[in-house]
């Protein structure tokens, strides 16, 4: 029986496309769905074409079960049973139609025996349709294909409203401030380093100890040295302008006299706190 082994070749449009696999058994009695149906999205299968041959003692028992698992739950979405029981080995040919059944169905496959007897030369093909098309994402080449990144779009923002340009302002000056902040850094790093090497190097050029007891001796003659080298920036010999601050004239010390009228407020409030702690008495 002739049977159309290669997949059928297309362009990509709403056309639908018939096609039949290749030998699913062509390497043994078991088979992965996945590697003999092209994953097309809204794909069918049509029709179970099957052939082989078996060699058998005439008076045994054989059964033999072409089948596939379904993917989908327990036991199988297809299953056709030859008997060979009292029957000599011999050859078969079958075309069985599964009324398009989806692809997401169909688990692995396999040739099953049971009695005694061999299968040989086993051939196993599906025939099935789809429209390539049918999911325009499924395929770039599609019509109606839209690339996924295109629908990424980066969130408008307004430049001229007044949060947009405060954050910017603040992120301006954040930055610069943070740069300042290590240029500064850096700058005090390197000072640092450079007046210890010229400290070490006088302090060996003076013969100088630190450890000797001649603390503020010996920090004179640093600071002399470091003038002589011109080490020490020209401010720091300059003078801060001042002036002489006298003192404000104050007010003399003198007698207050009584204030009366304070007086007879304290007195009245005096004899309306004891006419209110009688009252509780009363």
């Amino acid at each position: 029986m002739p049977v159309l082994l290669a997949y059928c070749s297309y362009s990509y449009s709403s056309e639908e496309v018939y096609g039949t696999t290749t030998n699913a058994a062509n390497i043994g009695l078991n088979w992965v769905m996945s590697n003999i149906l092209p994953q097309a999205t809204g794909l069918t299968v049509n029709n179970v074409i099957y052939r082989y041959t078996t060699e058998k003692d005439p008076e045994a028992d054989m059964l033999v079960h072409v089948q596939n698992e379904n993917a989908q739950g327990n036991g199988y979405i297809f299953r056709s049973t030859d008997d060979w029981s009292g029957l000599p080995g011999n050859t078969i040919n079958k075309t069985i139609p599964v009324g398009g059944i989806g692809i997401d169905f169909w688990g692995d496959g396999s040739i099953e025996v049971e009695g005694f007897g061999t299968v040989l030369d086993p051939e196993v093909y599906y025939t099935y349709q789809y429209v390539p098309c049918d999911n325009p994402q499924s395929n770039p080449e599609c019509p109606g294909y839209i690339d996924p990144l295109t629908l990424i779009q980066e969130p408008e923002i307004d430049t001229s409203s007044e949060d947009y340009i405060q954050e910017e302002l603040d992120r301006k000056a954040n930055t610069k401030a943070q740069r300042d902040e290590e240029e500064k850094k850096e700058r005090d790093k390197f000072a640092k380093a450079t007046e210890e090497k010229v400290r070490e190097s006088l302090e060996k050029m003076l013969g100088l100890s630190i450890g000797a007891g001649l603390q503020e001796a010996q920090d004179t003659l640093l600071h002399n040295a470091l003038v002589a080298t011109n080490y020490l920036p020209r401010t720091y010999f300059e003078q801060i302008k001042g002036g002489e601050y006298k003192d404000v004239e104050m007010l003399k010390d003198s007698t207050l006299p009584d204030n009366a009228n304070a007086r007879r407020v304290n007195f009245a409030q005096d004899i309306m706190h004891q006419k209110i702690v009688q009252s509780q008495y009363d």
